[in-house]
């Protein structure tokens, strides 16, 4: 897995943001949600059932987004070479 660090959030100086090209996926590393909002989540969701054992809802502060963006430039970029 070729894995691109793109960026980590200056407030906290945790939840970086990678990028995996050879895969097509962006990395994130967030908090976790409260038990509320998880349920929030799901019961909102199309999503058939609950978020698998496999799988984590995060969040991430909006003053991430450049980072999130530059992530998603550099999928795209690597899918022209």
């Amino acid at each position: 897995m070729a894995v691109e660090f793109i960026g980590i959030d200056p407030d906290t100086d945790r939840d970086p943001v990678w990028a995996d090209a050879e895969a097509q996926e962006i990395l994130l590393q967030g908090w976790k949600p409260s038990t509320e909002t998880q349920a929030d989540c799901e019961a909102s969701s199309p999503a058939n059932g609950p978020v698998p054992e496999s799988e984590a809802i995060v969040r991430i502060p909006a003053r991430m987004i450049p980072m999130i963006r530059e992530a998603c430039d550099a999928i795209e970029r690597a899918q022209l070479r």
